[in-house]
């Protein structure tokens, strides 16, 4: 396996990302939702999925906006998804985060969580946001 990785830069958000929450339908978060700090996975120079890590004041950080490119259909693309996984992990630990939290509804990748050691702590929620 030979992922790297990166930070996603604000070009990347808006000629990349916004792209692939389209292609799964689905809408794509405002940039000022997002967190600084964006990581994306890819191997011999094809970008292959991201998400973004929330480091709060707090022990815990929140791992969120996880896509992938749909049109990125090689045997190890659920590898990518548990690298970038277990990667946004180990940079929440250096933050000083004990705990990562994250949401999610779709079965796919609460499997790839599952993979990379998370629990589940409570089915059937609902989120609510509010814009002030």
């Amino acid at each position: 396996m030979s992922f790297n990785i990166r930070l996603i830069t604000d070009v990347e958000y808006d000629e990349v990302l916004v792209n692939w929450w389209k292609d799964w339908r689905w809408t794509p978060p405002t940039k000022d939702f997002l967190p600084n700090i964006g990581i994306m996975v890819s191997k011999d120079g094809v970008d292959i999925c991201a998400g973004y890590l929330y480091v709060t004041n707090s022990k815990v950080s929140w791992i969120e906006f996880i896509v992938s490119n749909f049109n990125y259909r090689e045997k190890d693309r659920k590898e990518a998804i548990e690298f970038l996984i277990n990667s946004m992990c180990a940079y929440a630990k250096t933050a000083g985060t004990k705990y990562i939290y994250t949401s999610l509804n779709n079965t796919s990748l609460i499997k790839r969580y599952e993979n990379c050691g998370f629990q589940t702590g409570s089915e059937g929620c609902v989120e609510l946001i509010k814009i002030l």
